[in-house]
């Protein structure tokens, strides 16, 4: 559950800093390796989602019901996020260059 909120709600390709280091943390998460540390993901700009992910952690650290509770917390208050790089990439490949915004 909290890997696809980092993945599908807090990894915004607009900050790009952020977006990679969220990405790395959410690889990492299925992963047995550790890449990203807490004070790399607290070095990352970012409108709070540091905080976010803390706290996804405390609950997987915490119990089941606490989990769902962040999750729900994180899915509304934060929309899905726009993978730009794959619009981008797509419209490139079809010849339908138009300017990220």
């Amino acid at each position: 559950m909290c890997p696809r909120v980092i993945h599908d709600r807090l990894a915004d390709d607009r900050g790009q800093q952020e977006c990679r280091c969220l990405m790395r943390l959410w690889w990492q998460l299925g992963m047995r390796y550790r890449e990203v540390t807490l004070d790399r993901l607290r070095a990352n700009p970012g409108e709070g989602t540091p905080r976010l992910v803390e706290e996804l952690i405390g609950a997987v650290r915490t119990s089941h019901e606490a989990i769902d509770d962040r999750v729900e917390a994180v899915e509304g208050s934060r929309p899905v996020v726009r993978d730009r790089g794959f619009e981008q990439t797509g419209a490139l490949l079809r010849g339908n260059v138009r300017p990220t915004p």
